[in-house]
């Protein structure tokens, strides 16, 4: 068994795969039309554009906007994505007006920092060795 597809809830999935592509660095993978205004919309990391999908998902659902609340109130980011070197990655992101959560910390062998999406979310980037 291995890992197809995890979302992050969305507030604008075309905002959402702008940042996602365009400052991240990912690369889109699917766009399917759903109806109305949603899509199924994808992306890929471009090192492994085979590997694991991750779902922009529209944050539609009533559940939605307390537990994304909750969780940017409380610091947990909603996903966490791997870089070779944070605080690289943290300069470079920083250059194109990303906002940080939490500048990178060091924790024994592991780096972590945590940016703000755009799009309601918080999410992490680690570098583990």
């Amino acid at each position: 068994m291995k890992i197809y597809v995890t979302s992050v809830f969305v507030d604008d999935q075309a905002k959402a795969l702008a940042f996602y592509t365009d400052v991240l660095g990912f690369v889109k993978k699917h766009d399917v039309p759903l109806g109305g205004e949603a899509r199924w919309l994808t992306v890929v990391s471009p090192e492994d554009p085979e590997g694991t999908e991750l779902l922009l998902e529209p944050s539609g659902h009533p559940a939605v906007p307390p537990y994304k609340t909750a969780l940017v109130k409380d610091g947990i980011p909603a996903a966490s994505f791997a870089v070779d070197d944070v605080r690289a990655e943290y300069e470079r992101l920083r250059g194109l007006g990303v906002e940080f959560a939490q500048d990178p910390v060091e924790m024994g062998e592991v780096t972590t920092a945590v940016l703000d999406d755009t799009c309601g979310n918080l999410i992490q980037i680690v570098r583990t060795p």
